[in-house]
């Protein structure tokens, strides 16, 4: 088995529009899956769905997960073989502006996921994207395990733990047979077409674009960061496990981050961007009194090596030099752009042994 098992399925991908979700739509196009996608209008200006013209290539339903009924009717449409649950408000600052926006749609959102499909009463695999800010924020630099405490102080960080308890409460009570039902927590992803607004690297790209310093507000602070498409692959992956036998034994949580011991801080990895650029100049911010977030935050992946034999391809060095290189070729159409990087990727995971790229069987032998 490998990726392949994803072909000619229908898939919905619910949050297409937003960063991750028009990575991952992108992907699944390449690997020749019917993709249906669900979402409010992108929230950036630029947008990679937008410039990527993904609404022609996909069937793209323009709706809200915390609107029931709309939910229902996608799912009642598409039919979906996969579900890819990504519709959420996703940073933390704004969660202090908006807590009850975001309670809202990253709790009740979920719950009406999981509620239209068992009123829809089918089977299918369902891979549902919380973060690894889901756990309660622990002392020290341990790694945080799929079987740690949920939580999290912030209003971002405990709807992502709340979704949790949302999703394993589905699992056991309504989906033991028929749902294949599994979350995944990934850290920091980076990649091209990231607009988003209090974003590490979109904002350091918008300045280095208009001439500008870069303002770090906490330089120190220390992230699992890894590029977009090594997180993608360990959903992908899941998915396509899911779809196989023995799929009840990998319905749970699954952390899909860096190798141990390549965190960077954000003032290393500025420094590595603007290498990559070649040029540009930071600055501390110095901002006081702002919301508090976490200093450190470490996946432990041992499950997932464990269990689904994959890993991460692209280490942070290369995922930072691939970010630039995409927002860097302006002149390549934006679906090429993507789409080049995911073979490259792909290329590479092959290259590598990677069980999703070159099949089970053959990354045994």
């Amino acid at each position: 088995m490998s990726l392949d098992a994803l072909r000619g399925r229908r898939v919905l991908v619910t949050g297409d529009t937003g960063f991750k979700g028009a990575w991952l739509c992108t992907w699944l196009l390449e690997l020749g899956a019917e993709v249906w996608g669900f979402a409010l209008p992108p929230p950036t200006e630029p947008s990679l769905f937008a410039e990527a013209e993904l609404a022609r290539r996909l069937r793209h339903v323009e709706g809200d997960v915390r609107d029931l009924a709309a939910v229902r009717a996608v799912i009642d449409a598409a039919q979906p073989e996969v579900v890819f649950h990504l519709a959420a408000q996703a940073l933390v600052r704004p969660s202090y502006v908006s807590p009850g926006e975001t309670f809202d749609v990253n709790v009740m959102g979920t719950v009406h996921v999981l509620e239209a499909l068992r009123l829809w009463g089918r089977s299918c695999a369902v891979v549902a994207v919380t973060s690894d800010k889901a756990y309660e924020e622990h002392a020290g630099p341990a790694a945080y395990r799929e079987g740690d405490p949920l939580g999290g102080s912030d209003p971002y960080s405990a709807s992502k733990g709340a979704a949790e308890i949302v999703i394993a409460s589905y699992r056991r009570s309504f989906f033991r047979r028929g749902v294949a039902l599994a979350s995944v927590r990934a850290g920091n992803v980076i990649g091209g077409g990231d607009w988003a607004e209090d974003r590490i690297v979109p904002d350091i790209v918008r300045a280095l674009l208009a001439g500008e310093p870069v303002r770090l507000r906490n330089p120190q602070a220390v992230r699992p960061w890894q590029h977009v498409l090594d997180a993608l692959s360990g959903y992908l992956w899941l998915a396509a496990r899911l779809l196989g036998e023995g799929a009840e034994g990998l319905a749970e949580p699954w952390n899909f981050g860096p190798e141990p011991g390549t965190d960077l801080d954000v003032e290393s990895l500025t420094e590595r961007i603007l290498r990559a650029w070649g040029g540009g100049t930071w600055q501390a911010t110095g901002e006081e009194g702002g919301p508090r977030e976490a200093g450190y935050l470490a996946l432990s992946i041992d499950k997932a090596k464990t269990h689904l034999h994959w890993r991460p391809t692209w280490d942070v060095l290369r995922a930072v030099d691939e970010t630039v290189a995409w927002y860097k070729d302006r002149g390549t159409p934006a679906f090429e752009r993507t789409s080049a990087q995911i073979r490259l990727y792909h290329e590479d995971a092959r290259g590598a042994g990677q069980v999703f790229a070159v099949g089970a069987a053959r990354a045994r032998g």
